[in-house]
């Protein structure tokens, strides 16, 4: 039988395949479907945007009086207003949604985090084990389900598309052009079809509008409200509204936040460049827009296992050596993307580089996620919302050079980022091997073991809604 925290860690892991099945399909269609005036890319822009200034305030006085749970649900619908934008796109709808769900993205991300870190302390107090290796262990889980929501968000929108193809072969001349050989500023949309009907548009939005109610349905129905205790006594002490406001900027003052901010943009940096450099000076230009589905789905497929399968083995490898594996393999991809002419004759390698990317990003995710988890317990609504500010910081100046700068210094950039990642990392990792940080939940929870073996499901009902 599962414990109860597993069955919570289920119920937010399937409620965030659902959102993001939505709300993935919506994002990797944004350039084609609301292409005039660069309509999609702004609102893409806006989103992340949007989060950097979420995450500097929101998230703790969300997370502090609504708890996880409900902060999850609410997050939740400004993704689903996000959808409702998309039915008649314009800029007086997509551009409000979007900052709607940037301003609901932060305190989504860093509710979750926080919600699976104080979950695997617990469980870890109750089975004697060492609370960073359920940490990792949920996280993967997390990410196993979670990521495969890339899978079904494309293949939702090829089902319901793929009637509405168009394609056409690509000039020799134009196959030239592709990858790092010209500067990729501007590529050739032959083989890529009209928009599809808004009959067909119509269709997917209200499936990505369905799943993402579900989402919000399954979470609040099912997930149990664990920190009700503590949003309790923090709304009864009525701390400074000062105080909390300004939590994320108080943790800078943590030197190894700072070390990580490297790290953590270089997340944003790498999830950019696949699903909008590669699928564009890659796929699109050798093969056609709609091959980008099933490249994105073969990356969601890799992702998806690679995070279950170090989710698990981390505890025995911990996380240095995984962080190693995962930035070899992005230098690899890179340094073989500066070279590769892409051809459609070649398509098994289309997507051999999505794949190890995506194993790649598993490892940047699961592991990152971890870190924060483990590195700041005292302090965890405003270090997850950090994490999610410093890596939407990283997505916001991959999009803002997208248009500007050739493809070869773009894969430069991202080799440079990535090496100062490796130099400034390990400096915390060796602190934190030296200087253990102590899970505060271990500590709280003990205390109350006794009760929670002898109460068990009482004790639980009552901290549910």
């Amino acid at each position: 039988m599962i414990s109860r925290n597993f069955k919570n860690v289920l119920v937010v892991s399937i409620g965030f395949l659902s959102l993001f099945t939505a709300y993935g399909g919506l994002q990797s269609l944004q350039s084609s479907l609301n292409a005039e005036q660069g309509m999609g890319v702004a609102s893409l822009s806006v989103i992340y945007a949007s989060i950097i200034i979420s995450s500097m305030f929101l998230p703790p006085i969300m997370i502090k009086n609504l708890g996880c749970k409900w902060t999850i649900v609410a997050g939740m619908a400004c993704y689903v207003a996000y959808s409702f934008g998309n039915l008649y796109p314009g800029w007086y709808t997509l551009i409000p949604t979007s900052v709607i769900l940037g301003l609901g993205g932060s305190p989504l991300w860093s509710a979750k985090c926080t919600y699976l870190t104080i979950s695997g302390n617990v469980q870890a107090a109750k089975e004697g084990k060492k609370g960073s290796d359920i940490i990792n262990h949920y996280f993967g889980i997390f990410f196993f389900i979670f990521q495969s929501s890339a899978v079904w968000g494309n293949l939702m929108s090829s089902l319901i598309f793929g009637q509405d193809t168009d394609i056409s072969d690509i000039p020799e001349e134009v196959l030239q052009t592709c990858g790092a050989a010209d500067c990729g500023l501007s590529v050739n949309a032959t083989g890529t079809s009209n928009k599809p009907a808004q009959r067909l548009v119509w269709i997917l939005v209200g499936c990505y509008i369905g799943v993402g109610v579900l989402a919000m349905l399954i979470v609040g129905i099912f997930l149990d409200n664990i920190d009700q205790e503590q949003t309790s006594q923090f709304r009864e002490n009525k701390e400074p509204f000062c105080h909390t406001f300004l939590a994320t900027f108080r943790l800078l003052k943590d030197w190894r936040l700072l070390v990580l901010i490297p790290l953590t943009m270089y997340s944003g940096f790498e999830q950019s460049f696949l699903s909008g450099e590669y699928t564009k000076n890659y796929v699109t230009c050798a093969l056609g827009i709609h091959f980008v589905g099933f490249v994105m789905m073969c990356f969601g497929a890799s992702n998806s296992l690679s995070s279950f399968l170090f989710g698990r083995i981390a505890r025995y490898t911990g996380r240095a050596p995984l962080f190693l594996l995962a930035a070899l393999t992005n230098l690899s991809c890179i340094i073989a993307l500066l070279y590769w002419r892409p051809h459609p004759d070649e398509l098994p390698v289309f997507f051999v580089f999505p794949a190890l990317w995506g194993m790649a990003d598993a490892i940047w995710q699961t592991q990152t996620n971890a870190l924060y988890g483990v590195l700041f317990p005292k302090d965890k609504e405003a270090a997850f919302a950090n994490y999610r500010m410093w890596e939407s910081l990283g997505f916001v100046i991959a999009f803002a050079y997208s248009t500007f700068i050739c493809l070869e210094y773009k894969l430069y950039i991202l080799v440079s980022v990535l090496v100062l990642t490796m130099i400034t990392y390990p400096i915390v990792e060796y602190n934190e091997h030296k200087n253990p940080t102590k899970p505060i939940e271990e500590a709280q929870y003990k205390s109350h073991k006794e009760a929670i073996e002898t109460n068990g499901d009482n004790f639980m009902t009552q901290t549910r809604l």
